[in-house]
């Protein structure tokens, strides 16, 4: 098998939207890093039956609503 060819696969800390932390593997970032997730099986609405809201980041959310507003969706 040819060496170097594969992507460094290393330990992240990933923290969920409500706080929770927990430790993996994962070929994102550097050593050590800590990934933030805006988006998480907690607050995503295909996991929680659309109880949750999504928080607008950036304006996005604002600026889809404002362009299909007219489409009475």
């Amino acid at each position: 098998m040819k060496s170097a060819i594969h992507p460094d696969y290393h330990t992240i800390k990933v923290v969920m939207t409500d706080g929770t932390e927990y430790t993996t593997r994962s070929t994102w970032g550097k050593e050590g890093d800590t990934m933030n997730l805006d988006i998480d099986p907690t607050t995503h609405p295909a996991w929680t039956g659309g109880q949750q809201t999504l928080l607008d980041r950036g304006g996005r959310l604002s600026k889809f609503k404002k362009r299909f507003e007219g489409f009475g969706l």
